[in-house]
């Protein structure tokens, strides 16, 4: 199937939004992975990394797409910090399914750059997304 010029994925039937991504949206690319901004960013930076394969969930990626994952969130968590010195820490982290808070369901880690005083009670990151559990 011939890509539409733009795209970086062939169209999906239901169309997958990460496999429409334009090419002028990629912030960076290795290998079988590529990042580029949250459409909805939860803080100034917010990036996400997908592999270019069509997946659901980060169980089904390969031991490549994972350290190629890995390999983009730390270069852009470095470049995201060197631009912007007031980021003091970061989310990363996947929604692994439909009761996990998933909706877009191409495999995609959210890499969430976090700043002193964006949230007031920080301490249990993560933890937090079950009501309760953060502060322990």
């Amino acid at each position: 199937m011939a890509l539409r010029p733009g795209l970086i994925f062939p169209p999906m039937n239901p169309p997958c939004p990460f496999c429409e991504l334009s090419v002028e949206r990629i912030l960076a690319t290795d290998g079988p992975c590529l990042a580029f901004r949250d459409g909805f960013p939860v803080s100034d930076g917010h990036t996400l990394v997908i592999p270019r394969r069509h997946v659901a969930s980060f169980r089904e990626l390969t031991p490549d797409e994972w350290a190629a994952a890995l390999r983009l969130a730390k270069k852009l968590a470095a470049d995201l910090q060197a631009a912007d010195p007031t980021i003091t820490g970061f989310n990363f982290g996947a929604n692994d399914g439909l009761d996990a808070g998933q909706s877009v369901f191409h495999c995609h880690l959210h890499l969430i750059p976090r700043r002193s005083g964006d949230h007031p009670a920080p301490r249990g990151g993560i933890r937090g997304v079950i009501p309760g559990k953060a502060h322990y």
